[in-house]
């Protein structure tokens, strides 16, 4: 689970997301996952469509790239947004979260969390660097 989260907070700016937006895959960028309580958590609103997106089909594949190797990441992302010590936790660590409404008055701040993950990194040459399973 570290080397994926190092992959995915500290080699990458952004990561996409894709999931299924009725039969037609989505993709959509998304940056700073939080690593909280042992699980890997991103975050974002409930009006946007990835939301609504994944509370249909909670299976999403993410994917980076830091210019000499990529990821591959299938998981579940469970709503854990009634869980406010990571919501504070978030908030504590991003200082740009209040100015973007994720406050715990706001019921759009959504967090989610990967379950069932079978992460993959590959080389440039499409080569398996590791495999991580959690």
């Amino acid at each position: 689970m570290n080397e994926t989260f190092k992959f995915l907070k500290e080699n990458t700016k952004v990561n996409y997301v894709a999931t299924i937006n009725g039969d037609k895959p989505s993709l959509r960028p998304f940056g700073d996952p939080i690593m909280f309580d042992d699980k890997i958590y991103v975050l974002t609103k409930k009006y946007k469509n990835v939301s609504k997106q994944i509370s249909i089909n909670n299976s999403v594949c993410i994917v980076a790239y830091d210019g000499k190797n990529w990821i591959r990441i299938n998981c579940e992302l469970i709503d854990d947004s009634d869980n406010i010590e990571v919501k504070n936790a978030i908030i504590d660590e991003f200082d740009w979260a209040i100015d973007d409404g994720l406050t715990l008055d706001n019921p759009d701040f959504q967090v989610l969390y990967m379950r069932n993950v079978e992460a993959t990194i590959y080389d440039d040459n499409s080569e398996v660097v590791s495999t991580h399973n959690f």
